[in-house]
């Protein structure tokens, strides 16, 4: 069995874009027809430019080559031009290709791909969603505003879910991490107080930052958190230093969880060996792809670790999310975009199976997914934006105005 040919496909989602504005997939098909769908998350460059990053590297690596050999595709891609370190959008490209492969690899076999890394450990996933405004709120003010988030958890935790995430720390920009105003660190502790209030004991809060500030900062904003019992703090420093976000850690009796921008093993190993985290959240789109994400539980394992793969992108990344956390045992919580419903569902011949609360496994050979192409074809990308975007100057409360999300 031979690769034979790869294509690649920006989807742009639709308003309010939940998942970001764009979905960047790959498919590849083999020389006897079987096809291989992934999906790339790598954010820093145009998607046509990720396109075109793509079939450079499947002309290079895996053009006329077995997709059996996903480590051998692994390390010449982390290896390619003499690079040899973790980077997130080589990882991102080569994450969306060695989903692909395993997916041919599952259907040549005939065996859903958790099948291939071990076996069935979990057979149903817990889930949590971000609290999304409904279509008639305005986002900025519903991202801004506690009883109205109050009142979403409340709704998400009656339909079934056991755990929601919301960050209402405001803005984040490339010159972060910065300290919190007292407008903020009372903002937040708001938020916590009234989702608390509102799903009680029902529920674990998932309390989300994005890098925004200084190990300081980050701790006088914790032990404001913490009578409320958050399950996890989430990347309270900007992920480039583990060894100061550590000091966060040790600071807290709230879990530290961190790892959307991280990619390979190596990266996450640091994370480990540093105590920066007690829960990691590789996006396969990103980490390095599905064996990568098997490694990179197996290495925290010893650390008492937990995985919850994070999502924000398309469903073929919460397919490969699904094949991994079934097969793990340190596997704590998986991201979910609201129910797996609306546009991610749409673009699947069979949707996601969600059931209260928890996503059921697929039984179906490979990711277990199909991408309907009629879906795909009548949603072309035509923005000029990138997936997500951080704030370009210093964060200045005055002039940024309410955060509408990035």
């Amino acid at each position: 069995m031979k690769l034979q040919t790869v294509e690649t496909h920006i989807v742009k989602t639709p308003p309010p874009s939940f998942g970001g504005r764009y979905f960047i997939f790959v498919i590849l098909q083999t020389s006897c027809g079987i096809r291989g769908y992934g999906e790339i998350y790598a954010a820093s460059f145009a998607p046509e430019t990720v396109a075109i990053m793509a079939a450079d590297m499947f002309g290079r690596y895996l053009e006329d080559q077995n997709p059996f050999e996903i480590e051998r595709l692994w390390r010449r891609a982390h290896g390619s031009g003499f690079s040899h370190r973790p980077d997130p959008t080589v990882q991102g490209v080569t994450s969306g290709l060695e989903m692909a492969c395993w997916d041919i690899i599952g259907k040549a076999l005939d065996r859903p791909v958790y099948d291939l890394l071990g076996g069935k450990v979990n057979d149903r996933l817990r889930t949590y969603t971000y609290l999304y405004p409904r279509a008639d709120q305005d986002a900025a003010s519903f991202y801004n505003d506690a009883s109205a988030s109050a009142e979403a958890a409340a709704a998400y935790v009656n339909e079934g879910f056991t755990a929601v995430k919301f960050d209402p720390a405001g803005p984040y920009t490339v010159f972060d991490g910065r300290q919190p105003d007292l407008q903020t660190l009372g903002q937040c502790e708001d938020f916590c107080r009234n989702i608390r209030d509102a799903v009680g004991d029902r529920a674990d809060l998932l309390f989300g930052t994005h890098g925004q500030f200084t190990p300081a900062g980050a701790i006088r904003l914790a032990k404001r958190l913490e009578a409320f019992d958050p399950l996890w703090f989430e990347e309270p420093t900007p992920p480039d230093m583990p060894e100061s976000m550590a000091k966060v850690a040790k600071a807290t009796s709230i879990p530290i969880a961190t790892g959307e921008r991280l990619c390979s093993k190596y990266e996450f190993s640091r994370v480990l060996e540093c105590g920066a985290a007690a829960i990691l959240q590789p996006n396969l789109g990103r980490a390095g792809g599905i064996l990568e994400g098997k490694k990179i539980a197996a290495i925290a394992e010893p650390y008492y670790a937990q995985i919850a793969p994070h999502l924000y992108c398309g469903p073929v990344v919460a397919a490969a999310n699904i094949q991994l956390a079934t097969s793990i045992p340190n596997f704590l919580i998986l991201e979910s975009i609201k129910k797996m419903d609306g546009f991610h569902a749409d673009l699947l011949k069979t949707p996601l199976y969600w059931e209260d609360g928890y996503i059921i496994p697929p039984t179906a050979p490979g990711l277990g997914i199909e991408l309907d192409m009629e879906v795909v074809a009548q949603n072309p990308w035509d923005g000029n934006r990138l997936h997500l975007e951080m704030g370009q100057n210093p964060y200045d409360r005055g002039r940024n105005g309410q955060f509408a999300g990035g």
